[in-house]
């Protein structure tokens, strides 16, 4: 019997079959497909997220920078309320100080607050905002007498040296330099100017010390934003990298229709008749400069196999190579942005995505200066 029983039983073992072995096989290639899909769909979303949130920090940042500068821009200058004739702002044409007079090298001194260098073919702008880091601001000194060297005012508010010097004469006739040798005395202040700024006839006038006003220039290179600072020393300026993947900066002049008037109604690319060298030789129109409006452009460094970026085409039909900035439904054309020559293959763009931030700026120091316009 137990012989019989073993061989029962062996006859009655059975394992999977081949064709078992084929349907089970199928069954999970086709469960791992599904997981594969889910996995698929899943990162491609966490991809953009991640993305969009990486582009949105760095816009943000981007903006906020910009803007603190631009709200800055003029701080230091002399105070054109208090003494309407003697305005910075009425001095034509602008002042500036070539620390080395050579005019290859650009390491001037200039006196107004924002200065926009439109980019060449829909690149991206360069925006200039000067201001001064002296605590103290700027007032006005009388010039009592004496020498280029040896210049005697009426008080002592603390002039140093390295200061930017902006003096001013009775038939508002301007000049920039720096001041050296400064000796305060018996509450008068004798400063010398950096070089003899013959003839320029400095007295009878006003000094102002300026502190250290600097230029601070925003500029994209390489897909970051840059803050450049320059001044009248080389070994003081900077290149400081503030924000990766930014890819464009777009900006305009924000015009009144009067130098007096503080309601922008126009909106100017800094070409044409806005370009710096029009803007120094054109008193009134450099004064109805009011606001500053911005357009950052980010982007999400990660490339997606598919197209996720269109053309966008704002409605006075400016065709933007990337996101749309402002609406510009009833208002002068809005900043135009070309995104395509930053690749290699023109349509290469299109494979990223990208956030626009916008704003505007007021220029305080132009706003509060409109009785003295």
């Amino acid at each position: 019997m137990s012989g019989t029983r073993k061989k029962f039983e062996l006859l009655n073992q059975s394992g999977f079959s081949l064709v078992e072995l084929m349907v089970g096989m199928v069954v999970g290639l086709l469960a791992m497909l599904v997981i594969m899909q889910v996995f698929s769909t899943y990162e491609s979303q966490r991809r953009a997220t991640t993305g969009s949130s990486d582009a949105q920090t760095n816009g943000s940042i981007a903006l906020f920078n910009l803007q603190r500068d631009i709200q800055m821009a003029g701080y230091g200058l002399p105070m054109p309320m208090a003494d309407p004739g003697n305005s910075s702002l009425k001095c034509s044409p602008l002042p500036e100080y070539d620390p080395d007079a050579d005019p290859a090298t650009d390491n001037s001194i200039k006196l107004f607050p924002v200065e926009i260098v439109d980019g060449v073919g829909d690149t991206s702008d360069t925006i200039k905002v000067r201001y001064s880091k002296d605590a103290a601001g700027a007032v006005p000194i009388k010039i009592v007498g004496g020498p280029y060297d040896d210049i005697t005012l009426d008080h002592n508010l603390g002039c140093k040296d390295g200061d930017v010097a902006f003096i001013v004469n009775e038939s508002n006739s301007c000049l920039m330099t720096l001041l050296h040798d400064t000796d305060g005395v018996s509450g008068t202040d004798k400063v010398g100017l950096h070089d003899d700024p013959a003839p320029f006839a400095y007295y009878p006038g006003k000094l102002t010390c300026m502190g250290d006003w600097q230029e601070y220039r925003y500029v994209v290179v390489n897909n970051q934003l840059r803050r450049q600072t320059v001044t009248g020393d080389p070994a003081k300026n900077k290149d400081d990298i503030l924000v990766d993947e930014v890819v464009a900066l777009q900006a305009q002049y924000g015009v009144s229709a009067s130098p007096g008037s503080n309601r922008v109604t126009e909106w100017k690319n800094a070409t044409g008749d806005w370009t710096p060298a029009n803007l120094a030789a054109n008193l009134d129109r450099r004064n109805r400069i009011k606001a500053v409006r911005v357009a950052v452009v980010a982007r999400s460094g990660q490339r997606e196999n598919d197209v996720v970026t269109q053309v966008c085409v704002t409605d006075k039909g400016a065709v933007n190579n990337g996101p749309c900035a402002w609406d510009d439904t009833d208002f002068d054309e809005a900043p135009k942005i070309n995104l395509a020559p930053l690749y290699a293959v023109a349509s290469e763009w299109q494979h990223y995505r990208y956030r626009s931030f916008e704003t505007i700026v007021p220029l305080r120091n132009m706003l509060w200066s409109k009785d003295a316009l």
